[in-house]
């Protein structure tokens, strides 16, 4: 069972690690060409401030990641996971967003991994300390 919890926490660290990065780089090309370029449709957002809020959204995401990864602060970790999939499922089923053709195949793939991912991300909560922490005693 440690070796699934393992598998599962690394496949959440990977997934979240790479939508972070990728949306850092949409976003940051979309800042630096003008925040109106931007249009994700399944967002809440619009406009410039969708550019502002991917961008800083992914910035922390990223920081999340490396921070669970790290052991520290894996609440936050957790809690990025919780968004990403809780905005994918209402972005994409419960909106009245329109898929373009070919387009449900991949968000039903991106929603399957951001739903994979979650109880990773849980797991990761409950795993036990880094080494280095066990030796220093805290």
């Amino acid at each position: 069972m440690e070796a699934v919890k393992a598998l599962m926490r690394f496949f959440s660290y990977l997934f979240h690690g790479l939508l972070a990065l990728f949306l850092l780089a949409v976003s940051g090309l979309a800042l630096a060409y003008g925040p109106g370029t931007l249009h994700l449709g399944m967002l809440p957002w619009a406009g410039s401030t969708l550019a502002y809020v991917v961008f800083f959204g992914s910035l922390i995401g990223l920081l999340s990641v490396l921070l669970a990864i790290a052991g520290r602060l894996r609440l936050l970790f957790f809690l990025w996971a919780l968004l990403v999939a809780v905005l994918m499922l209402k972005g994409f089923i419960f909106s009245g967003y329109h898929f373009h053709p070919g387009a449900f195949t991949t968000a039903v793939y991106l929603m399957i991994a951001a739903l994979i991912a979650l109880p990773g991300a849980w797991f990761q909560l409950r795993s036990a300390p880094a080494a280095g922490k066990r030796l220093r005693g805290y």
